[in-house]
């Protein structure tokens, strides 16, 4: 694994105090920050020659990793606070039909669901650069603060631009969660520990995607949907007390605050975040928009579209001028391991989104089962995937090599999402069961490899950043391929529903949705309304088979590196003779 150099100090090149012509005086060394528990090394010790001389001096500042209760408890409640952040994205649209009704605000709905979306991608790319200069267990929870406050927000809203105002404010804190918490990770255990503890976090964190409907429509059918937010207080104050209790450490050594307010434009780049997140909201924006509330050729989305490209360029020059201080340092981009295990996880995160957002409208749509059972229909896969990426946490720390498992979990979501094109309104339970399960098993092995490459390549001054670049990555593509996802389904109903139920009424239909055109259509025509459902479903388990496709070849750069407990390695300075050394 490659670290950052270290300037050997003249008290540490010999025991005693150094000659003024030590060839070794003031020259640098690549060295490993060895973790205070390592069984070999002291961390903060000089190794000397049979001559005296220090041969390789290790940084001063070794990660103090966690173990035991503190672990555990660590753990607890990182895991708690990602799963409230995976079940607030996904709870809203169980509670919009009754916020819709007591805010009178059906025109709104749109803003409901995005501008969360919009400032939590926003603000993405920055949080690297924050938790690298400030403490990790502070940064995150004023992170989880600030969704906390807009939680509350939303609960209290009494009009729907206060409700808005709630989402915004969630939506940035939530930007700085999923980062912090496998940030958490990297700085609370080494790294042969972190395959189990990433796939228990992610893992658990899907759990709140399938428990939404489930708690959304028991809270919004006998308390108020306000509880769907107010939930988040207690729970959250639970999650804060535990990271209260353990001192979460640092993988680096941190300047103070006030050291870094005073450079605060240079340290977190923020001309270059000033430039990026415009870019990425109006990209966002026109992904949301597009087909909803304007014509894809319209000249708002055009110009969205446009602003975006064009302001991305800017950003572009500017991000090279900056160089390594850049907000997203293109050196670090440019690295094989950081793109091709960023991509790889975006494939494979799409894979889980398009599951998560589709076979719920299979269920409800071609089934014709509730909300909440549509929930209950997609335990099959979250209950693999949660089993699964917990066991390949578990083997990927005894084999050492994340590669295969994203091998493995790409072909099996190609197969899966193949399978799941074959749905159909006769298909038993034992099929869709069935294909569930085998989607589930591939999700699971998968969905932490990408993490893990990218984070035993990287050097522990980089992690944070490059888990920004990750988690960025999958938000940007994630975005973009259910943007895709959707148009090509609702341009699927409008080819299909005329070509099996030529009596139906194609455009009343679409504008009823998923589960209430069965009020509008006429029995004879159902049937055949059923099977255009179906088979428009089908095209987006298409597009997610190829990302399963795709996500086979990229991870074979994500570097065979392996995550074992490694041995300590020494770099002779260049300017050394290493036989006279």
């Amino acid at each position: 694994m490659d670290y950052p150099t270290s300037t050997a100090s003249e008290d540490a090149i010999k025991k005693g105090k150094p000659s003024a012509n030590d060839p070794f005086s003031g020259q640098e060394f690549i060295t490993t920050a060895l973790p205070a528990s390592s069984d070999d090394h002291d961390a903060s010790a000089t190794d000397y020659g049979t001559d005296g001389v220090a041969i390789a001096p290790t940084v001063s500042f070794a990660p103090q990793y966690i173990t035991g209760v503190k672990l555990f408890t660590a753990m607890a409640a990182v895991t708690l606070v990602v799963f409230l952040l995976m079940l607030d994205t996904a709870i809203l649209a169980t509670a919009l039909p009754r916020i819709t009704d007591d805010f009178n605000s059906l025109t709104d709905v749109t803003w409901y669901a995005s501008v969360y979306n919009l400032t939590s991608a926003a603000l993405q790319p920055l949080t690297g650069k924050i938790y690298n200069k400030f403490s990790t267990r502070w940064t995150f929870m004023s992170f989880f603060l600030v969704f906390e406050v807009g939680s509350a927000i939303c609960g209290v809203a009494k009009s729907s631009p206060s409700f808005i105002a709630g989402r915004a404010i969630a939506g940035l804190g939530g930007a700085g969660l999923m980062n912090g918490g496998l940030t958490i990770i990297a700085t609370s255990a080494p790294l042969e520990r972190r395959a189990s503890l990433t796939g228990l976090l992610m893992g658990c964190s899907q759990l709140g995607i399938v428990l939404a409907p489930l708690i959304g429509g028991a809270l919004t059918t006998y308390a108020t949907w306000r509880w769907c937010f107010y939930m988040n207080l207690p729970l959250g104050a639970v999650a804060i007390g535990g990271l209260l209790l353990v001192q979460i450490p640092d993988l680096i050594e941190k300047p103070s605050p006030v050291a870094v307010l005073r450079r605060l434009h240079i340290e977190l780049d923020l001309v270059g975040f000033a430039l990026l997140a415009p870019a990425s909201i109006q990209l966002l924006m026109a992904l949301s928009w597009g087909g909803n509330e304007y014509d894809w050729d319209s000249p708002t989305i055009i110009g969205l579209f446009c602003g975006a490209g064009g302001t991305l360029l800017v950003w572009l020059a500017w991000d090279w001028y900056q160089g390594d201080d850049a907000l997203i340092p293109l050196s670090l981009l440019r690295q094989q391991a950081v793109w091709s295990s960023s991509i790889t996880h975006t494939f494979l995160m799409i894979i889980v989104f398009t599951g998560s957002f589709f076979l719920p409208i299979y269920f409800q749509a071609v089934k014709g089962v509730t909300a909440i059972m549509s929930g209950v229909y997609v335990l099959a896969s979250i209950i693999v995937q949660l089993l699964s990426a917990i066991l390949a946490g578990v083997a990927v720390e005894r084999t050492g090599y994340p590669i295969p498992y994203a091998i493995a979990a790409g072909v099996l979501a190609a197969i899966s999402n193949g399978l799941f094109s074959m749905l159909s309104p006769d298909s038993s339970t034992g099929q869709w069961i069935g294909f569930q399960i085998l989607n589930g098993f591939g999700r699971g092995i998968g969905m932490q490899m990408g993490i893990l490459a990218l984070q035993s390549t990287l050097k522990p001054a980089d992690i944070s950043i490059g888990m920004s670049i990750l988690i960025f990555f999958q938000t940007m593509g994630v975005a973009i391929l259910l943007a895709i996802s959707t148009a090509i389904f609702q341009t699927g109903l409008q080819a299909e529903i005329p070509r099996h139920a030529p009596n139906a009424d194609t455009a009343a239909i679409i504008h009823a949705g998923a589960t209430h055109f069965r009020n509008i259509v006429d029995p004879s025509d159902l049937p055949g309304v059923l099977v255009a459902y179906a088979n428009s479903i089908h095209r987006p388990f298409y597009l997610a088979a190829a990302c399963g496709a795709l996500a086979v070849f990229t991870s074979l750069f994500m570097g065979w590196t392996d995550i074992r407990k490694s041995k300590r390695k020494v770099t002779q300075p260049s300017n050394i003779d290493p036989e006279k050394a």
